[in-house]
């Protein structure tokens, strides 16, 4: 798996693009949060003026009536805004979390094959999920945390008029909370990268264990599993127990240090009243206000955590997001032109990893129309062929034409469509049969569909199933045998039309009656097709008009199997070791 560096600033700057994006959304949710604040810090400010002016010296029961429905109006004020906040932010929080998780899904199905062969899926799978919600807490609190931060600001203010020497006593503290929370900041980064890079790992052993279900029981590797997800599971646990830590460590001392402020305000505002320096009505506003300013300070290192986790999550979102596919789109590049599907390799070289070529000097001409075999020992590059043709992979030199034409300066959705593929492994979405088979044309008609069903011998067991066309395969199709996927796979190719079809083992998964019926159907697909077929089977080769022998990634030689098998004593060789490995 490919390593990843993360980078914070990367991040940012995406949280700060996504907020610009949704600058309307979010304005009406800061402007909530101005009302909310204005009418918050008038709350205590009317309070002291109805205690000195309604209360004391004298009950005033008309004045203090007033005062009372003023003072009800502005709570009033306060709770709308706060609903209206409250709807703003959650509204600019889930769009933007909608926004981004469409983004990586798009880029995630536009990226070439190397980079899905480097990285886990699980990790793709906690982007889209864990990291995106941590995303999504934080902006929601964007509002939030501005409407305190104004309501402090105002409050600090009015302290600051009624009694400057008080409110900068209240706030001597601050400093030192201001130093803390940058010093908690810096340890907390390592922690909670660690955290999210362990949650996408055990994502990524939770998805291998139940995609390999069956495989695991079969070789009776329980154990194994469940001690492999406990080590990812313990990983987490140790990182998060040092988020743990450095969170238990710092986080009294955001309640201590204000409640030291607040104490002062108690002794030293409880002072001033008794000498008559300020009025008991503003006594009981600075103390009011003395909360609003504590509060702030009390979230600061939740927010602190929450904000180092959504840049964490935005900085593995980016690294997905900037990642661009290598086999890419020319901008001249055109449909692919009539012609009857010749193939040619010209002197292809191709490795996967940078020093290590699976082909060298690869060169195959295919003519319109013919079944071409490909016979080699494992690791030869058959299967590569079939990756290349398509342009899954770009190659390191040389060139790949069919009718003529590089594929290189093809479209790439017009050359996938003139491929058809049938591999081994067979793939089923969790859907009907129906729309299964029509994956590669969604605009097929029933009467196509059932053509090509019956074509790859597929139409018997369909017909038996409870609803048909309409039956829902298990995810991955494992509600149905292997052979039965496999003609749905091959049903699925018929159905495109290709001018080229790759059959890759596409009858391993059957048994020899099977096997039988489907070469049957495979005669009738091929007829007048290009076809590669790649198999480890001698009944599948013998469809082939021609076979190539391969040997470490070059052609070895090409023939009739019968002349082959006469004159080459290597092909004999390849075909015993492939008749031993069936038997």
């Amino acid at each position: 798996m490919r390593s990843e560096e993360l980078q914070p600033g990367a991040g940012a700057g995406l949280i700060a693009r996504c907020l610009r994006t949704e600058w309307p959304s979010l304005g009406a949710g800061l402007f909530c949060a101005l009302v909310w604040s204005i009418a918050r810090v008038a709350v205590p400010i009317l309070t002291a003026y109805t205690i000195d002016n309604a209360i004391t010296g004298g009950v005033d029961l008309d004045r203090l009536t007033v005062l009372c429905l003023i003072i009800l109006a502005a709570s009033g004020v306060q709770g709308l805004a706060a609903a209206a906040r409250r709807y703003s932010a959650f509204r600019t929080s889930y769009r933007i979390e909608t926004d981004l998780r469409a983004a990586l899904y798009n880029r995630v199905n536009r990226l070439s094959f190397d980079y899905h062969d480097m990285t886990s899926t699980g990790q793709l799978m906690s982007r889209g999920s864990a990291d995106l919600h941590e995303i999504q807490t934080f902006v929601v609190a964007i509002p939030i945390n501005l409407a305190a931060l104004l309501m402090a600001t105002g409050a600090f203010g009015f302290m600051l008029y009624k009694h400057a020497g008080l409110a900068i006593a209240a706030i001597c503290v601050y400093p030192m909370v201001f130093f803390v929370t940058v010093r908690f900041f810096r340890k907390l980064f390592p922690a909670t990268a660690r955290v999210q890079q362990g949650l996408g790992n055990l994502a990524g052993t939770v998805e291998e264990n139940v995609a390999g279900a069956r495989l695991v029981r079969s070789f009776g590797r329980e154990d194994h599993e469940i001690a492999k997800l406990q080590r990812a599971a313990d990983e987490i646990y140790d990182d998060n127990m040092e988020v743990t830590r450095l969170r238990t460590i710092y986080t009294p001392f955001f309640s201590l240090l204000p409640q030291l402020g607040q104490l002062v305000v108690v002794a030293y505002g409880g002072w001033l009243a008794i000498q008559g320096d300020i009025t008991i009505g503003v006594f009981v506003a600075f103390l009011q206000f003395l909360n609003m300013l504590v509060w702030p300070v009390q979230m600061m290192g939740e927010q602190v955590a929450s904000g180092q986790r959504a840049i964490t999550s935005a900085a593995r979102v980016w690294n997905v997001l900037r990642e661009e596919p290598t086999v890419r789109e020319r901008p001249h590049a055109h449909p692919l032109p009539k012609g009857a599907g010749e193939v040619a390799f010209d002197h292809v070289d191709f490795s996967y990893l940078t020093g290590r070529q699976v082909l060298q000097d690869f060169s195959l001409r295919i003519p319109a129309g013919m079944a071409v075999a490909l016979v080699g020992p494992t690791g030869c590059g058959k299967s590569t062929i079939a990756r290349l043709l398509p342009r899954f992979y770009d190659i390191d030199s040389g060139a790949i034409t069919i009718d003529g034409v590089d594929i290189r300066e093809l479209k790439l959705a017009d050359l996938r469509r003139n491929v058809g593929l049938v591999f081994e492994d067979t793939f089923l979405f969790s859907d009907t049969v129906r729309n299964n088979i029509a994956y590669g044309r969604l605009d097929a008609s029933d009467g196509d569909i059932d053509r090509a069903a019956r074509l790859a011998q597929a139409y018997e067991f369909i017909d038996e199933a409870p609803s048909g066309y309409d039956t829902i395969v298990g995810e991955q199709g494992h509600s149905l045998s292997g052979g039965q996927r496999q003609r749905i796979a091959i049903a699925r190719a018929v159905l495109m039309q290709p001018r080229v079809l790759i059959l890759d083992d596409a009858t391993s998964s059957v048994d020899a009656r099977m096997e039988e019926e489907i070469r049957s159907a495979l005669r009738q697909v091929m007829a007048g097709r290009t076809t590669i077929i790649i198999s480890h089977r001698l009944s599948t080769i013998s469809l082939a008009d021609q076979v190539v022998l391969m040997e470490d990634g070059r052609v070895a030689a090409i023939g009739r199997h019968e002349d082959l098998m006469s004159d080459n004593p290597a092909y004999g060789e390849v075909l015993g070791q492939l008749e031993m490995a069936n038997a």
